[in-house]
């Protein structure tokens, strides 16, 4: 493990210091590279204007004369977080800007398979509907667009994955990421999209002089689910996304949320007042979550959509019930991945520069998050299968993959297609999550595929893990206020929450809860409590631990815990 302390320019936390900000926060926020308070300001007029997303004119026009004509509206979701999200934001939005039919299809993991597909299309039409609007996905449903529109469809994309090397015939895309589109942040979740799109359909309503002064619907109500899809889909928090992800927690922590994001934060036993970007990432997402890979979404959809309290209280709990399903499922597929990737190690006990493993027994809507699991273990990009039938192609093999620093998933799936045909069957994703099918037969050629490819991609720096660390934590600093001041923030996928990095001495150790080491550490001579998530072998007397700072309530005390991250062999 490589420990690499953030490097903090001076003269950036000078001049965050000099506005104010706490010089903890001017710290962090400098290593994280920020230079000045504008860039902190998270006020909604600071976002990015909707005209400046391509695509976002052009829908809104089409929008607003269906919603003149009361034209029936259907949305084609996703079936993860910021599809559900996304979906919720669409009906909510369209219904308070004068939509008077809305109605949304989720499809099947399982049965459908992912995206809009040529079934879903005949689907939609057979609702009735006039327009059909995709949310998180779409951009790669050429097939799909197509058949909507020998329907008679009108066909709205709105995406944010990398599109390939067609577009596919819809009326309209809104999507951050397709060729020519200049707007300034190209990170923009599925659920920003759609929000985006909203926001130029009110804009284009206020033009036709649809909308009176002063009584125009209010879209900041929709902004907790914005946050949630955007944190939860693990997508870069730029500025742009900070903002959009402040603004919703701002919400939340005031009681303005729908009923069903409510529920959700009452069944993972967090506290509205308290909410922060993690309770997003693995409270609330992951239990919305759940009910896509084991269930059907539709139940997520119908829990962030109803504004019955009793009613939303019933599906959070039963998504609160599917999420143990699914970490039980997860934990015994996770030792099988981790045992298959084992037997692949060379003989001097490293792995291969990628990682693929298969097993019949597998459960799809859990491979993603075993192949999480297997590449924090091993520190390679990894990618793991499960058997599934498709409507198209017959049995095939699913998988689901996440990568390291370095390493663009999904370009490299573009590689490997070339250079091998007929491997993948289809594809799509990010940089850092992609997924494919492929034919059962070809599971050895899309294993050498890879490895190929990420021995040709990354060199040996990259394969070495690493912990970026924003250096030892000042006594003065260890309080439950600054600790509370950080947990405030909003932190997640590229911008790092601060972890610190110190040789504390072990005073004390036990293993609580079977497989979470309960710790008492001295911090510059002062005992304070710690635990390490995850590890029961005891530490020596003395290590060097990277750690997060956060309070713990117990019976009504609040004290500062450090939550141990990992052990490194010497000090950054």
């Amino acid at each position: 493990m490589r420990c690499l302390t953030r490097d903090v320019p001076p003269r950036s936390v000078w001049a965050l210091e000099q506005a104010g900000v706490h010089p903890l926060l001017a710290q962090l926020y400098a290593a994280r590279g920020i230079t000045s308070p504008e860039e902190l300001d998270t006020q909604l007029q600071r976002l990015l204007p909707p005209n400046s997303l391509q695509g976002t004119a052009e829908a809104a026009r089409l929008l607003a004369h269906a919603i003149e004509q009361q034209h029936h509206l259907c949305i084609v979701a996703d079936y993860d977080c910021d599809g559900a999200t996304a979906c919720a934001v669409g009906v909510r939005g369209l219904r308070l800007l004068g939509a008077t039919r809305v109605s949304f299809v989720v499809p099947d993991r399982q049965v459908d398979g992912y995206g809009l597909t040529p079934p879903i299309a005949e689907r939609v039409h057979a609702l009735g509907a006039q327009v059909l609007i995709t949310v998180d996905n779409g951009i790669a449903s050429l097939e799909g667009v197509a058949r909507a529109q020998s329907l008679g469809l009108q066909v709205v994309v709105t995406d944010h994955h990398l599109p390939g090397a067609e577009l596919p015939p819809a009326d309209v895309i809104v999507n951050p990421n397709q060729p020519g589109c200049t707007f300034g942040s190209k990170h923009l979740a599925g659920v920003g999209v759609m929000f985006y799109v909203l926001l130029a359909l009110r804009a284009e309503q206020r033009q036709r002089g649809h909308l009176k002064a002063g009584q125009e619907p209010r879209l900041d109500s929709l902004l907790p689910l914005v946050a949630l899809g955007t944190v939860a889909d693990v997508v870069r928090l730029d500025a742009n996304n900070r903002r959009l992800v402040a603004q919703g927690l701002a919400r939340v922590r005031k009681g303005h949320l729908p009923a069903g994001m409510s529920a959700l934060f009452a069944v993972a036993g967090r506290d509205l007042r308290r909410a922060s970007s993690q309770d997003f990432g693995f409270a609330v997402g992951p239990r919305l979550n759940a009910a896509g890979r084991l269930s059907d979404m539709t139940l997520g959809i119908e829990c962030l959509l109803t504004d019955d309290p009793g009613r939303a209280q019933a599906l959070a709990q039963a998504m609160d019930r599917i999420n143990r399903e699914r970490r039980d499922l997860e934990s015994g597929m996770r030792e099988q991945a981790l045992a298959r990737a084992d037997a692949l190690l060379k003989s001097d006990g490293t792995p291969p520069p990628a990682l693929c493993v298969f097993n019949p027994d597998f459960h799809e809507g859990v491979v993603g998050i075993v192949a999480s699991r297997l590449k924090d273990q091993h520190h390679r990009p990894s990618f793991v299968f499960a058997r599934s039938e498709s409507t198209q192609h017959g049995p095939v093999l699913k998988g689901s993959g996440r990568s390291i620093a370095g390493f663009h998933l999904r370009d490299a799936l573009d590689l490997l297609s070339k250079r091998h045909p007929g491997v993948l069957l289809q594809f799509g994703g990010h940089a850092m999550a992609a997924g494919c099918s492929i034919a059962p037969d070809r599971f050895d050629d899309f294993l050498q595929g890879l490895q190929g490819i990420a021995a040709e991609w990354l060199s040996p720096p990259q394969l070495t893990r690493s912990l970026e660390v924003d250096g030892p934590l000042p006594a003065e600093h260890r309080r439950a206020d600054v600790a509370e001041l950080l947990q405030q923030e909003v932190w997640g996928q590229g911008f790092a929450a601060p972890t610190f990095c110190d040789t504390l001495e072990v005073v004390g150790q036990r293993v609580v809860g079977e497989r979470h080491l309960s710790l008492r550490l001295r911090h510059h001579g002062q005992a304070v409590d710690g635990i390490w998530f995850g590890r029961s072998e005891p530490l020596p007397a003395h290590a060097t631990l990277a750690y997060r700072l956060e309070v713990d309530e117990w019976q009504g005390a609040r004290r500062v815990r450090l939550v141990i991250e990992d052990e490194v062999s010497a000090n950054p």
